[in-house]
């Protein structure tokens, strides 16, 4: 089930249902498998609940580094890199997801590694550097066509790219 309705065209962050979003972190609440972390550390960060995100996205991670696969950790990496992303620790989300998407893509792991690029774009462009952030969502894109996304999938990454190309040309117009 996604609680993703869309996305902010400006911001870029997905737009929620924050009731359904509670109400499904309550149901999970006590669960302690590694999906269940990884859906509850999403859910805090969709919830702006922070510190909880982070908390949980660091037992995910060692979760996943304990019991879990290398894709598992990658996952949980690039989740607990976007909580970075949201405290505004673009330098520590950049390092994170860089490492995650050369790892992913160096193994063939396409559709782990579009989703690492999707989100350092996403953290590039939060943190204003609108030229990494098309390069990799346009990686993203690549990645997913590859991988055989659906059109829905591919559409967001198109949004995103537009986005950063409307944004560096507004920079460079203003400079």
């Amino acid at each position: 089930m996604s609680f993703i309705r869309g996305y902010d065209h400006e911001s870029l962050r997905e737009l929620v249902d924050l009731d359904e979003c509670a109400a499904r972190l309550d149901e999970i609440s006590h669960q302690r498998s590694l999906p269940a972390l990884l859906e509850r550390v999403w859910l805090l960060k969709v919830l702006n609940r922070l510190d909880d995100a982070l908390s949980i996205a660091d037992e995910a991670v060692r979760q996943a580094r304990m019991a879990g696969t290398r894709k598992d950790v990658i996952r949980a990496r690039v989740l607990h890199a976007t909580v970075l992303q949201h405290r505004r620790a673009h330098a520590a989300a950049e390092q994170e997801l860089a490492t995650c998407a050369t790892e992913a893509e160096g193994q063939r792991w396409v559709s782990i590694a579009a989703f690492a690029y999707h989100h350092h774009g996403r953290n590039a462009y939060e943190a204003g550097d609108y030229d990494t952030a098309r390069e990799s969502f346009k990686q993203s894109l690549f990645l997913r066509r590859e991988a055989g996304a659906d059109d829905r999938e591919l559409e967001t990454v198109l949004l995103a790219i537009e986005a950063a190309e409307r944004r560096r040309s507004s920079e460079l117009l203003a400079g």
